[in-house]
């Protein structure tokens, strides 16, 4: 069989779109909970990374977050706005520290319904998000492979 490319280049083929849209889709439902915070969907994910493991480096969020462009220059505006410190490690005086402060300790008591508020926008049963799930970690682990 020949690769026929002009079926290749149709939108309907493209893995990249419903996944561009999807993801436009669930991460703009957020936005009316996370406004509501005073917060970006990027400072919350950085903020579910802290909640999780505070005081860890600059780093270690970029590979949780497999994103380092933009993540200076939030992480300077959420030190701006008070959410969170940077320290040098004791250890590695290269190594920067980001820890949470009382104010982002905080957000997280403020914020703990977005997660079900979310979930509730998003039609979908249980099970079919786990898969859904699944099967996007196991596209982000190809996809890195591919890149390392």
């Amino acid at each position: 069989m020949e690769y026929d490319y002009k079926e290749a280049m149709k939108l309907e083929n493209q893995l990249c779109f419903p996944l561009y849209a999807a993801a436009r889709a669930v991460t703009g439902a957020y936005t009316p909970y996370l406004k509501a915070l005073d917060l970006t969907y990027t400072q919350y994910i950085v903020l579910l990374v802290l909640w999780e493991n505070d005081g860890i480096t600059v780093g270690e969020i970029c590979k949780k977050l497999m994103d380092s462009g933009t993540l200076s220059p939030l992480l300077k505006k959420m030190k701006t706005l008070g959410y969170i410190e940077k320290q040098h490690s004791k250890d590695d005086e290269r190594a920067v520290l980001i820890y949470l402060t009382e104010q982002g300790r905080a957000l997280q008591e403020q914020a703990k319904d977005v997660p079900f508020k979310v979930g509730q926008c998003v039609k979908i049963a249980p099970e079919k998000a786990k898969q859904l799930y699944s099967l996007l970690y196991e596209l982000l682990d190809a996809a890195n492979e591919d890149f390392r």
